[in-house]
């Protein structure tokens, strides 16, 4: 795997494959559920394609939302070439008319659900897709708050992931004692970065200590948005945001 990303990343001129007049149509994927660290169930949305060697991308979704902020993002993530979940994580609500259901088992049971509550839920689904799908290459994909998680997950979980990607990622909370920056520093495996425009000081510091070679950022020279809906259809310059996207993903794809 790393002798490939090298060989690619050194290309610098990549082809992209064009996932535009893509429209969103009804949900064609399959629901599952499983446990959690701690037991709690958790739901998410499979996403396969016919190869099911294709690399594999877990998808986290933003506070207050759930898993419904992919639906959209999913099947072009599947257009190129990637299988992909998405969950509910147990500290969110609901996005795109989607209940998260996780959240609502959570607040059943007295489970607290701040953001570093989550982190099991984002461990979890780690296990569960290495154990019941196999990939050869896994990919997780954070936003927001889960954007960070994903950095620490990243570190802690370097013999199973390939590579993350951040949206709006910051120092918004500590865990176990350390700032997020303190985990991004031990990062190798290559790592994207993105935000709206205004939100690069909140992680910039984290970005500089990133010691991997396939480390690539995106700020937009426009507003921009937060988080993975900046990638939504309906938000202008989000072609932009997909084609520095694609190039990083790229690094993942057979050529």
């Amino acid at each position: 795997m790393k002798s490939k990303l090298k060989k690619i990343w050194a290309m610098g001129a990549l082809m992209l494959i064009p996932i535009w007049g893509f429209n969103q149509t009804e949900f064609k994927g399959e629901i599952v559920e499983f446990p959690s660290m701690d037991e709690l169930e958790i739901t998410a949305d499979v996403y396969l394609i016919p190869d099911k060697d294709a690399p594999f991308i877990l998808l986290f979704h933003q506070a207050g939302w759930s898993r419904g902020a992919y639906r959209e993002i999913a099947p072009k993530l599947n257009q190129m070439g990637f299988n992909c979940m998405a969950i509910d994580q147990r500290s969110g609500n609901e996005i795109n008319g989607l209940k998260n259901e996780t959240t609502a088992r959570a607040k059943a049971k007295g489970l607290d659900i701040q953001y570093t509550d989550a982190y099991p839920d984002l461990q979890a689904a780690i296990n569960y897709v290495y154990k019941e799908y196999k990939p050869t290459v896994l990919l997780i994909w954070g936003s927001s708050y889960s954007a960070s998680l994903s950095l620490i997950l990243a570190e802690k979980n370097m013999e199973m992931l390939d590579g993350v990607l951040a949206f709006s990622p910051g120092e918004y909370f500590k865990f176990e004692g350390k700032r997020i920056a303190d985990f991004a520093k031990n990062l190798q495996m290559p790592v994207f970065i993105t935000s709206a425009q205004n939100e690069e000081n909140y992680w910039k510091s984290i970005y500089e200590v990133i010691p991997s070679k396939y480390k690539m950022k995106f700020v937009p020279d426009f507003e921009g948005y937060h988080g993975s809906r900046a990638l939504w259809q309906a938000h202008g310059g989000h072609e932009k945001y997909w084609d520095e996207l694609k190039k990083f993903l790229h690094l993942f794809l057979e050529e």
